[in-house]
């Protein structure tokens, strides 16, 4: 059974009640970030029942040295490690000389808690009675400043319920941190001492071997009924790692005490190691002169913005609602496009599973939601933050033994070097590589800007089809070439050969890189003879490219009429997952590797990974019959593998199958399908959700550099629209059961396809299809 405590609701993530057998659960689920710095919702105040304390800087992370039982060569020497980081929410609060502690109060009453996604900001409320007999009223509100992601802002406010009380706020900040998730039990931070003045303290530390210098910061001020009591700390405790203020407020019954804590990071990243402290003085400083109130509406206003374009609407479905506006509100959360340097983490500031910031989930999932939802300078950010690593995918294949500058970009990584540790995904899961030319000839397709191939994207192929030749085996017997020794999307299979995903994508990356060649040598001379120049290419090289590419072999089975996931997939017992026992699942948690490995279960779509980025390569009756074959024997274990099937569905008409595959995506961990969210959120297979509704269920596609629509609605919908930035013009596409509306912002008409059919929209007009 999945979790079901959520409360449907269009616009925020409720809980009702309190249980503390979901406080981890809920720490992810209500988590909350800006980008540039993110945490957990973890209480403030102490909590003595089991919790994982969780706050993370973008971009900041550790080198975690590889633990394995076994060293082969080529291992990546470490894990890189998101980092738990210096914590600065912390508010221990005492009233009447007993600490709060919801693990320890005699009655919690009236528990919730409430993520606004319309507004960003984060609300915990509840009344408890204390051991001491004392009641009171808590609301806490918490929020990370889009506009200023240096600063988060906390308002804890108390009202005693049953007589007078003293309280006793004291705001700390903690460098003594660590992370849930090390190899070695290693601490990562090594604290450089706290400073404070009046009622700001900062708090200093630096990585271990990354040497990343942060300056946790915090200021605080008290109000008693709304006003400014003016107090200074009563008390300063201060330690190498940790300064804690301690004041004392008397409060009357009835009487609203609060603490209102202006909080975050500056980081070496972003400022000289000399000058972080100034930096969080002049960030303290600015936010003082605004206040909570303005702070506050800063966000709901920056965050309206974000929804202007990025909200998608559904009619008549709460939970359906509640679960897209979810994911894009994590995303956004997440990584807003304002600085290259930063990707998109398979679990963002939500969790530690995975390490890295980057899979390949970010080209592969991620871009086409940020290319239509922000500018194309957001995703041609993706993109180069590739091209920028560019030099480390040359080292990773080299040292694999791969030569003449083939490129093999990591698995998972923070700096480009790869950093997964497990050998069945660093060595052989090298699928990878495909996406990552996939995303350069998306981005192009969809932006019409070819000017990021011949500046930086045609490096990038080339790495990729050297790497693609080489890793290629010519068989005698077969008269072929094969790659051998692989995992493809599926997981559950390693070390097989001939995964059909990995050799068509290999030899589409060949055929796209040569394509490339021949038009930047047509159209930008000047660039095409620098590249060849840098890259020693020659037309011998292309040559033996396209031989291996024009002779890829595809396991095929006669008798099924379907490409087979790898040589030997018919050998397996292919046996249903509806004939699975329901206490076996998921079967990751329930079965041993090795029964996994020899079983015929998907984990996510691999062959029809392949039929959704190549639609066009295939016919209809091909991917159905594809489908019929690889659907029922997919477990869907994977995050990334219902966005997939969703879509596939709908193409296929199977309304009902899309719409149950797409409430499994979009609620994937409010439901914790998985049941692994206290972990953290899925946060890169967000994106597939955007998809499901607008390649799936709006049937939009980029072709011949149009739009082309195949609008569907599930059943149990009125209507739903959805908005586009395609080349700077911004299309609202509004669908209801037996029409589709268009409107159009900008100052020139676009041409569409509906149903295969041409549609001209004037601007600021209302076009029925």
């Amino acid at each position: 059974m999945n979790q079901d405590y959520i409360v449907p609701n269009n616009w925020s993530i409720i809980e009702e009640g309190f249980d503390a057998e979901r406080v981890k659960s809920s720490e992810s689920l209500f988590s909350i970030g800006n980008g540039a710095m993110g945490q957990r919702a973890n209480f403030e105040e102490s909590y003595s029942g089991h919790t994982f304390q969780g706050s993370y800087i973008a971009g900041i992370y550790y080198p975690d040295k590889t633990k394995v039982g076994w060293w082969k060569n080529g291992y990546p020497h470490y894990f890189a490690k998101v980092l738990n980081a210096p914590n600065w929410i912390g508010i221990d609060v005492t009233i009447n000389g007993e600490a709060l502690d919801l693990n320890s109060v005699k009655q919690v009453r009236g528990f919730k808690r409430e993520l606004n996604m319309k507004e960003g900001w984060y609300n915990r409320s509840f009344e408890a009675v204390l051991q001491n007999g004392t009641e009171i009223a808590v609301n806490v509100r918490r929020f990370l400043s889009i506009n200023d992601d240096e600063l988060g802002v906390i308002k804890f406010e108390i009202k005693p319920l049953n007589g007078n009380a003293e309280i006793l706020f004291s705001p700390y900040l903690d460098a003594g941190v660590k992370n849930e998730d090390a190899n070695w039990e290693e601490t990562f931070w090594e604290p450089l001492g706290t400073e404070n003045s009046g009622n700001s303290a900062f708090a200093k530390a630096r990585t271990f071997k990354t040497h990343f210098t942060v300056a946790a910061f915090m200021n605080n001020h008290i109000l008693l009924n709304g006003e400014n009591q003016s107090l200074q700390p009563a008390d300063v405790k201060s330690a190498e790692d940790k300064v804690q203020f301690s004041y004392t407020v008397n409060a009357s019954k009835g009487d609203t005490a609060a603490i209102v804590k202006f909080g975050g990071y500056t980081v070496s990243m972003n400022h000289a190691e000399d000058k972080l402290v100034q930096a969080a003085q002049d960030v303290i400083a600015t936010a003082q002169e605004k206040g909570y109130n303005v702070l506050l509406q800063e966000q709901k206003e920056a965050w309206a913005r974000i929804w202007e374009m990025a909200d998608i609407t559904i009619e008549g479905d709460v939970k359906a609602q509640q679960g897209i506006r979810f994911n894009i509100f994590q995303l956004n959360q997440t990584y807003l496009g304002k600085d290259p340097r930063l990707n998109i983490g398979p679990k963002g500031f939500t969790g530690e599973k995975y390490g890295g910031s980057t899979y390949w989930d970010t080209e592969a999932y991620c871009l086409p939601f940020y290319m239509a939802t922000k500018d194309q300078n957001v995703a041609r950010n993706l993109l180069t933050y590739r091209y920028n690593q560019l030099d480390k995918a040359i080292e990773n294949a080299e040292k694999l033994g791969f030569t003449n500058g083939a490129a093999l970009y990591p698995m998972v990584t923070m700096n480009g070097e790869e950093c997964h540790n497990e050998w069945e995904i660093t060595f052989e899961e090298i699928h990878r590589n495909g996406a990552i030319a996939f995303a350069i000839f998306n981005y192009y397709r969809f932006t019409g800007d070819y000017s990021y191939i011949p500046e930086k994207g045609l490096e990038v192929l080339i790495g990729i089809a050297r790497f693609w030749h080489q890793r290629a085996t010519w068989s005698a017997n077969k008269n072929k070439y094969m790659i051998l020794g692989v995992t493809g999307p599926n997981e559950y299979e390693n070390n097989i050969n001939n995964n059909f995903y990995t050799n068509y994508i290999a030899k589409w990356c060949i055929d796209y890189t040569v394509e490339q060649i021949a038009k930047t040598e047509a159209e930008y001379k000047a660039d095409h003879t620098r590249i060849m120049q840098k890259v020693k290419l020659t037309a011998e090289e292309v040559k033996e490219w396209k031989n291996v590419a024009d002779n890829m072999y595809f396991p095929y089975s006669e008798e099924y009429g379907i490409y087979l996931q790898q040589d030997g997939f018919l050998d397996k017992e292919l046996i249903p997952v509806s004939e699975l026992d329901p206490s076996q699942r998921p079967i990751n948690q329930k079965w041993s590797w090795d029964r996994i490995l020899r079983s015929c279960y998907i984990k996510q779509a691999d062959v029809l990974q392949g039929f959704y980025f190549f639609e066009d390569h295939f016919s209809k009756t091909e991917l159905e019959k594809h489908f019929n074959f690889y659907e029922p024997i997919t477990v869907h274990e994977s995050s990334l593998s219902p966005c997939v099937h969703s879509i596939q569905a709908a193409v296929l008409g199977r309304m009902e199958q899309a719409y149950t595959f797409y409430l499994r995506t979009s609620r994937l961990d409010l439901d914790d399908y998985n049941k692994e969210v206290e972990e953290g959120l899925h946060i890169t297979s967000m994106a597939g959700t955007w998809m499901s509704i607008v390649e799936g269920f709006g049937g939009m596609r980029v072709k011949n550099d149009a739009l082309h629509f195949e609008p569907r609605i599930p059943a149990q919908w009125e209507g739903y629209s959805f908005k586009i930035n395609f080349r700077n013009q911004i299309l609202k596409v509004s669908v209801h059961p037996g029409e589709t509306n268009f409107t159009l912002e900008g100052d020139k008409e676009l041409t569409v396809f509906v149903n295969g059919k041409e549609v001209r929209v004037e601007p600021n007009a209302l076009v029925t299809v």
